[in-house]
């Protein structure tokens, strides 16, 4: 094989040195200074030790300068450098943190990980988990490799010996680092010794299944206690199901109820909701947004100095969407976009107000009374898909994606193939741009030999060509790739994830096999997998066998030999990844973003606002990233251990400094419990069998023996079954709170029996059917000139909240019964410049969907269940928000007034708590329970005008309730229940053990 090997060497040879050409004489591809480059494209001889030199400079003066910076100035900017400690409410605060330079080392060394779980929540604290688990693991693992293979292959180095010419690597000059370097890889070493790979490929498998066994135990104690937290405990998501792909003949709260019933019966029955169709609702919300900001935008630039307005109003072009525009041609920006708001609101409103006839949707909810119901019955339907509905626990209501709810089971389908596609498409466009910057950025010293001007310009200045190396290619690789995250989460949009956090564990899976496949692979390989192309083609044209051919080529031999040369690369690339960690701590893009914003743009009051607002941690990103460097460095490891050093140094640095980050800047948007650990888990397997596959490939492109490549068969396979048994034993202990049907054997406590105030409909109902509309902001130095400027809706908005039958104007404080006409005050935000802050907008809607990591940092969790949730707005919207963003709010002596002492007009009769505890929410026939979307509709409307709440203290509790139910079908005039607590539904359950639920209360 080595003497086969040396022909097409030298064959090779000959062509770069120059040949005859084709059979015609003509020159052929092979002849070109291009395919010589492409073949070789690390044949370096005195630049990769200057460059190796110059990176480590960089990167650790540049690290040590940045951090030093960066505690000078951060006491004095605690709003880029520590916005939690001003916004967070008291739970969620981080630890106090001093003035001092370096007082920020205390609270991040010192915060523990329960307190994590408190400050930060589980996403956050698994996050570090995982950065403090990759630090441990190189730590081993670098003993192991720096411990054995480095010393095997200086010991076994054979360089200038006596050896076959195929296994001569390519020449790296007489500099002494690139010399040593040369010698740490197997490229010099061959047969017997490699029986060292092997014994270290067992124990990096070892290794990383230990790390990997030993976290994922912790994580599930994490999870755990997340199950047993206030917070799970009292929320209303812990205890519901949510299901999609309803068939038709089930799409009706009955029919939820009768799909639940038949995968798993509990002692309770839950209250359910299905979803009705908000058609185009959600479009128009989301275009009134966006007009309000453009004209937002428009205000902020021609107000800019209101006391002298520029002499020519803004002009624009009509949106395509208007289908009222006249014309095409530009038009005043000002007139345009106020009339567009006007049309879009009252068109809003009209939708809003005959949401009801509209038909019911695919999916819906279900809530239950106990955690231990909502759990079973979601783990027992992910087996049985009864008449084809997927039942799943529930979310959060701020993690869904609204819109994709109504796609069809085949149309969510279709779109993942289709965005699968595309993905696949940009994959395979990359790889010409990215192995032009393998074969030419990352050795420039390659443009010489076909650009003639460059290489006289690299000749003239050498020194400055190489400092450019050793940052171009890594930093162009880097600033390409931020940009790919942006790209992937639009196209998983569009792919029909259900979820937020599903669709960012989406985004992550899909970014790491970009990486992999274009800045691993191809980036690694690609000029071996031309040269063999090209060889293999050549000997066929000359009449060779084509399997002698492959054969000839050596195929592993040459891999080894380009995994060996660009080692080099990956050695200084990971070296300079430790710079990015500094940058990321100083918050440099940040603050060059708002500093450029600021000088040479006009931002908003509302974009002002957002720069004072924690921003939200990208997970997706991040974890691509060190899935990235775990990859590289295990599969680099028996090619060049010295990576193993880097990567530990790296995680040890950062590990550190991302503490600081999400302790005192970042929040987590959507919390998913813990939900991106599985990925994780996957890709680290993927990349350890990565990593043993090209183990291999070095030992037969060493010339080791078939009895060492028989012995590494086993690994896959044992990773393989550590997968399935870590899946089988803790997957699902992780994701339900209980899987044990008799957990749900005993009685239901009436304390955490379904309230009627726990509206399901409402708090799981579409956004669009509640969300308050956008008020634009204006400065306040220019109140006096918006009356000349801006002809926006003088009243508000009759915002209509859940599921209602009746659409109503909003009511005029001054004048109860009397519909609002608004005024000049509740047209506009003026805001002036002490208010532009998140702290006095924390609350608001508009800016906590975006800034509030869904409202518990601030204390208001979406959809935590108390004893004073009494209605939805406490859940869904700020109780300052009651009609649209910016509204006053109303008196606070309406709001303290206790439900259970006033005397209502019998048309808005309220159901006190007692009767609730006494009839309970199950009364009619079979699956037919008082539903939230068909009763109720006057809840919480405000009183008839002249009409004075009488305090008055209830003697009878037992009395009847006169109610709208009287004019329903199905209902009676008066709606008295005996205390039994079986009613309609429970009468009829197929099967049913009778029996009393409440017994010994």
């Amino acid at each position: 094989m080595a003497i086969q090997g040396t022909k097409v060497t030298a064959a090779l040879v000959r062509r770069r040195g120059g040949s005859d050409g084709d059979e015609n004489g003509s020159p052929t591809f092979a002849d070109s200074p291009l395919y010589s480059e492409l073949s070789n494209p690390f044949t370096s001889t005195t630049i990769q030790a200057n460059t190796l030199w110059i990176a480590i400079g960089t990167s650790l003066g540049a690290i040590l300068a940045i951090t030093i910076l960066f505690s000078i100035v951060r006491p004095y900017n605690s709003v880029v450098y520590a916005p939690k400690v001003k916004h967070a409410d008291k739970k969620h605060a981080p630890p106090p943190i001093g003035k001092g330079v370096f007082a920020w080392f205390a609270p991040v060394i010192s915060t523990r990980e329960q307190t994590l779980v408190e400050k930060v929540g589980l996403d956050a604290t698994i996050f570090l988990r995982f950065l403090t688990m990759c630090r441990n693991m190189f730590a081993t693992l670098t003993i192991a490799g720096c411990g054995i293979l480095m010393p095997v292959h200086i010991f076994y180095s054979q360089l200038g010996g006596s050896i076959p010419e195929s296994t001569q690597p390519i020449q790296t000059g007489t500099s002494p680092v690139t010399t040593l370097l040369a010698k740490m890889t197997p490229s010099t070493v061959y047969g017997t010794p490699m029986w060292a790979h092997v014994a270290v490929s067992y124990l990096f498998d070892a290794t990383v299944m230990f790390f990997l066994w030993w976290n994922y135990r912790a994580i599930y104690a994490l999870k755990r206690n997340y199950f047993q937290s206030p917070e799970y405990q009292q929320s209303l998501h812990s205890r519901s199901i949510w299901m999609t792909d309803i068939p038709p003949a089930d799409r009706s709260d009955e029919g939820i109820l009768r799909i639940v019933d038949s995968v798993e019966q509990t002692s309770s029955i839950p209250r359910a909701a299905i979803a009705r169709n908000v058609k185009d609702l959600p479009m128009l919300i989301k275009e009134h947004d966006e007009t309000v900001r453009n004209l937002e935008s428009v205000l902020a630039k021609y107000l800019k100095n209101p006391d002298q307005l520029p002499p020519n109003r803004p002009t624009i072009k009509p949106s395509k969407k208007d289908h009222r525009a006249a014309s095409e041609d530009k038009v005043d920006a000002i007139e345009y976009l106020t009339n567009r708001i006007k049309d879009l609101e009252t068109e809003i409103k009209d939708v809003r107000g005959s949401i009801d006839k509209r038909n019911p949707m695919p999916y819906g909810f279900a809530t239950y009374d106990r955690i231990e119901e909502a759990h079973i019955v979601a783990y027992e339907g992910k087996k049985k898909k009864p008449n084809g509905a997927h039942i799943r626990l529930a979310p959060k209501p701020n993690d869904l994606v609204w819109d994709n709810l109504a796609l069809s089971k085949g149309a969510r389908s279709r779109k993942r193939w289709m965005i699968n596609f595309w993905v696949v498409v940009l994959t395979i466009i990359w790889i010409v741009p990215n192995a032009l910057i393998a074969v030419f950025l990352s050795n420039l010293n390659n443009l010489k030999g076909i650009w003639p001007a460059f290489s006289s310009a690299y000749d003239g200045n050498p020194a400055l060509w190489e400092a450019v190396q050793a940052v171009l290619a890594p930093a162009l690789l880097s600033g390409v790739y931020l940009a790919l995250p942006i790209i992937f989460r639009r196209l998983a949009i569009r792919s029909g994830d259900l979820t937020k956090t599903s669709r960012e564990r989406h985004v992550l899976s899909k970014l790491y096999a970009f990486f992999i496949f274009n800045n691993l692979v191809v980036f690694s390989i690609f000029s071996t997998l031309w040269k063999f192309v090209v060889a293999v083609t050549s000997s066929t044209k000359q009449g060779t066998d084509p399997w002698d051919a492959i054969e000839e080529a050596d195929l592993a031999r040459s891999v080894v030999q380009a995994l060996c040369t660009v080692s080099s690369f990956w050695f200084i690339w990971l070296i300079q990844r430790n710079l990015g960690a500094a940058i990321d701590l100083a918050q440099l893009v940040s603050l060059a973003w708002r500093w450029f914003s600021r000088t040479f743009m006009h931002p908003t009051p509302r974009q002002a606002i957002d720069w004072t607002a924690p921003p939200a941690f990208d997970y997706a990103s991040y974890y691509n990233w060190f899935l990235f460097y775990v990859t590289v460095a295990i599969c680099f490891a028996t090619v060049q251990p010295l990576v193993l050093l880097v990567t530990f140094i790296y995680f040890l640095i950062d590990s550190w400094l991302k503490r600081y980050l999400l302790l005192y800047i970042f929040i987590t948007k959507t919390e998913s419990g813990g939900q991106f650990w599985n990925v994780l888990f996957n890709r680290i397997i993927f990349a350890t069998m990565m990593a043993n596959l090209i183990a291999a490939l070095v030992i037969k492109g060493c010339f080791g023996t078939w009895t060492m490549l028989a012995v590494m068969i086993p690994l896959p396979i044992a990773l393989l079954a550590f997968r399935w048994y870590c899946t089988a034993y803790l997957a699902n202990k992780c994701t339900f709170y209980t899987t044990d049907v008799h957990d749900i054997e005993g009685g239901v406590d009436p304390s955490k029996r379904v309230r009627k105030q726990e509206r399901i409909g409402v708090k799981f109902g579409h956004p669009a059917l509640y969300k308050p509309l956008v008020t634009p902001m204006v400065h306040a130095k220019a109140r006096h000139v918006l009356a000349n400027v801006y002809g926006g809706r003088l009243s508000l908005d009759g915002t209509n909240y859940g599921y209602s039958d009746i659409a109503m104007d909003a009511m005029s404080r001054q004048q109860p019964g009397k519909p609002s006409l608004g005024n000049q005050n509740d047209v506009f935000e003026v805001v002036s410049e002490s208010d532009l802050d998140f702290t006095n907008f924390k609350n608001r809607a508009d800016f906590a969907s975006e800034h509030g990591g869904d409202g518990e940092l601030y204390g208001r969790p979406i959809d935590l269940v108390s004893e004073r949730s009494q209605t939805p707005k406490s859940f869904m919207v700020s109780d300052d928000d009651l009609t649209r963003s910016g509204t006053p709010p109303p008196m606070p002596a309406l709001r303290q007034q206790r439900l259970d002492q006033v005397q209502y007009h019998p048309a808005f009769r309220r159901t006190t708590s007692a009767e609730s505890d006494v009839a309970g929410p199950y009364n009619g026939s079979l699956y037919n329970l008082n539903s939230d979307s068909e009763s109720n509709l006057l809840r919480g409307a405000q009183y008839p005008a002249g009409y004075n709440p009488v305090r008055t203290q209830i003697v009878n509790d037992s009395h009847e309730a006169l109610g709208l139910e009287r004019w329903r079908t199905g209902g009676s005039a008066y709606t008295g229940v005996d205390g039994s607590g079986n009613s309609g539904y429970e009468a009829y359950r197929p099967g049913l053990r009778h029996q009393d639920s409440f017994k010994g209360v």
